[in-house]
């Protein structure tokens, strides 16, 4: 049974790019490490753990082999402590480009080096130490500020972005983060990148490209004047304030975004959620979309609304949206045909009846059983595999699916399909699971990836491998 996990913070999960542009690998063999590849994949993951102690020490995991990096007092670097020891204590001290330098706290000396010539020997820092962090999460999330407890969202009229949103509800609280030239940009739901006087534009301005900074587990945005993004003034303005160290006003959490759904019945109205959940509405406004997590052991899912109730079961097959705990109840059963038919606990399938109200009451899926479920959380969208993200190959029409870094796709619904515009043209997606979807093409074969990191077609129309967006 899942939990209530609707503000999931993302653990940091990230990679470390030298001077020659190339990233810091825990190797399986020897639990070496070494500085080679060219693109993030899973030996190239890293996450950042305080260190148990009171001091400002920190340790380096590797999330491939979920061991420690040390550095031994003779320079010798490994991936080989499976309990973090003395040698595993580091510092971290972001320089003013924001690229970060790594200090052995007990040997005193800076790691760095090229390829398979890493060591923690050196006694100043020179261009070979330097690293730059490259998140290794998917990059569609939500900003929590960590002073406010409010989330940021795009406010369209007053053409900024702004954190005074108590949850993270509708398409405007969408964030992407934009990985480019060693520096993150963040880009609204309209496509536009926030600049750090405030102001929303439509380029990637040096203005609107920040340095990543850690902080407790949180998230700081430094600007090329290297001052820190913060919600300022009454309405929580995002901008740049005066602060050149981030204190608790400037930090953040990025929290997981998950997909927010609208369900529309026989009648073309959509649900809409008072106590009893009814097909009787025509707007596309908070109450009448709805936050929904599928169950990774079961493949059910549940339906909250923004009145902060999930839909559930009630006595003669009624469904309220009520429950403030998730049970056996408040999960749902979904078909795919290629509209949507939900079963309930009690095993019958959700129907509209006459009234516009619905209730789990049929044993068979006819037009009143059918919903069209539209997905209003991703106008744009970053898709990733199990290999890489996808990204389109440069010089061609062909899209590669084993990339760290992402192209960013425009989502658009249509008579129960979509179309995903980009490079690859356009394609229609169904079956969603947990923050993953299956992609189909109108002849109604599934997206796959293929070696060598290449997008190609299944050979039947049964579903494909899911794609995180």
């Amino acid at each position: 049974m899942p939990t209530n996990g609707l503000h999931q913070v993302l653990k940091i999960q990230f990679g470390l790019v030298n001077d020659t542009d190339r990233y810091l690998t825990a190797e399986s063999f020897g639990f070496k490490v070494n500085a080679s590849a060219p693109s993030l994949k899973r030996k190239q993951t890293w996450v950042l753990e305080p260190d148990p102690g009171q001091g400002s020490a920190v340790l380096l995991r590797s999330s491939h082999l979920g061991r420690y990096l040390s550095a031994e007092e003779d320079g010798r670097v490994a991936c080989e402590a499976e309990q973090p020891g003395r040698d595993c204590r580091f510092l971290v001290l972001p320089q003013p480009d924001g690229r970060w330098v790594l200090q052995s706290e007990p040997h005193g000396r800076f790691f760095g080096g090229t390829e398979d010539q890493l060591s923690c020997f050196a006694t100043a820092i020179s261009p070979a130490e330097l690293w730059t962090v490259h998140l290794a999460i998917h990059p569609q999330a939500h900003l929590l500020s960590v002073s406010r407890r409010r989330y940021v969202h795009l406010c369209p009229q007053e053409d900024e972005m702004a954190a005074d949103g108590d949850k993270p509800w509708g398409v405007d609280a969408l964030l992407t983060l934009i990985f480019r030239s060693r520096q993150y940009c963040l880009k609204s739901c309209d496509s536009r990148y926030l600049r750090s006087d405030g102001r929303l534009v439509w380029e990637p301005e040096p203005r609107a490209c920040y340095t990543l900074e850690f902080k407790a587990g949180k998230l700081a945005f430094k600007d090329c004047d290297g001052r820190y993004l913060a919600p300022v003034g009454p309405a929580g303005t995002l901008k740049a304030g005066r602060n050149t160290r981030p204190s608790k006003d400037e930090l953040f959490d990025l929290e997981e975004s998950h997909p927010q759904v609208v369900l529309v019945a026989a009648n073309h109205r959509k649900e809409g959620a008072g106590v009893n959940v009814s097909a009787n509405q025509d707007d596309e406004l908070d109450h009448e979309t709805f936050l929904m997590q599928i169950d990774q052991e079961t493949k059910k899912c549940t339906f909250y609304s923004s009145t902060g109730g999930y839909w559930t079961l009630v006595t003669h097959g009624g469904i309220q949206a009520t429950a403030t705990q998730v049970s056996a109840n408040t999960m749902f059963e979904m078909e795919w045909r290629p509209r949507v038919a939900l079963k309930a606990s009690n095993g019958r399938y959700v129907c509209m009846k006459k009234n516009g109200q619905l209730a789990a009451i049929s044993d068979f899926v006819g037009k009143d059983e059918e919903f069209t479920l539209k997905l209003i959380n991703r106008p744009i969208l970053v898709l990733r595999g199990l290999d890489g993200f996808v990204c389109h190959r440069r010089g061609s029409n062909q899209l590669d699916t084993n990339r760290s870094v992402y192209d960013v796709f425009h989502l658009s619904f249509s008579d129960g399909a979509y179309q995903i515009r980009g490079a690859a043209g356009r394609v229609a997606t169904a079956a969603s699971q947990r923050g993953r979807l299956a992609i189909q093409r109108p002849g109604g074969k599934y997206l796959r990836w293929r070696a060598p990191g290449l997008l190609g077609e299944t050979p039947t129309h049964r579903p494909g491998p899911l794609w995180e967006y």
